[in-house]
């Protein structure tokens, strides 16, 4: 939109961590993970990295500042390229409205499609709604209905947000990030790193072949056991879903 001397007064933007480009600057293609983790080209790396980890620090301790008081917390992922008009958007609507009415904030990776449908239900229930955004090599900056958000540059670093600040993970139907996610999580509880944690599979139609190939393949082929995936609670009723989180919450409660 430009006012009448044809200044753009809302220019598209790219986040980059804290750092907003606008206009000529978004042009950067390369993000800050990439350039940390691309081995490729000149040993000039020898002499940057350990500069680098002034960054990380900077973040770890900026995120852990601005979460500290979150009260309880469920994260949700789920696509950013569900449209607003998708079944599935309204379907993270109403979710994060019955997350916040039961008590809990939200958190989400803070962009577009299910993730905003997430934060959008949450703030409009009144409760506290929460994105975590990454800097990428495409412009996605944080949805209109984000109360707090913080943006990342490294991956690894919002991880860590993710798991410190949830009480459970529940995944809409997603794609690699949301996947990525999950395993992460079921991962840090099977090996006790998190626990009373639970993880939601939301959406029986999008997620019953997954389960059937971990149940049928992976545990068949002893890879891993009955305990393992019993971690994974598959649903497609909401109140079911909020009543996972509540009693592992009560469970976590009662054990401090």
């Amino acid at each position: 939109m430009s006012d009448q001397n044809g200044v753009d007064e809302h220019p598209r933007e790219k986040q980059r961590g804290p750092v907003v480009l606008r206009r000529g600057r978004r042009d950067e293609l390369t993000t800050t993970d990439q350039r940390l983790l691309d081995s490729r080209g000149p040993t000039d790396w020898v002499h940057t990295d350990p500069w680098r980890v002034l960054r990380i620090q900077a973040e770890f301790v900026e995120g852990f500042g601005a979460l500290a008081e979150v009260p309880s917390a469920v994260t949700v992922f789920g696509s950013a390229r569900t449209g607003r008009d998708h079944p599935e958007y309204e379907t993270g609507r109403k979710l994060g409205g019955a997350l916040a009415e039961a008590g809990f904030a939200v958190i989400t990776g803070g962009g577009p499609g299910a993730m905003e449908a997430v934060n959008r239900g949450c703030s409009e229930a009144g409760g506290f709604s929460v994105g975590l955004g990454i800097e990428l090599p495409f412009e996605q900056g944080l949805n209109p209905w984000v109360d707090l958000g913080v943006n990342f540059r490294y991956f690894f670093v919002r991880k860590t947000m993710f798991i410190k600040y949830s009480q459970a993970f529940i995944c809409l139907p997603g794609g690699f990030g949301t996947l990525d996610e999950l395993f992460e999580a079921l991962t840090l509880v099977q090996t006790k790193k998190v626990t009373k944690f639970p993880v939601v599979l939301f959406g029986k139609s999008y997620w019953q072949g997954l389960y059937d190939w971990v149940k049928d393949s992976v545990m068949a082929g002893g890879k891993v056991g009955d305990k393992d995936l019993g971690l994974l609670h598959l649903t497609d009723d909401i109140d079911d879903a909020v009543r996972v989180v509540q009693e592992a919450h009560q469970a976590w409660a009662d054990s401090h």
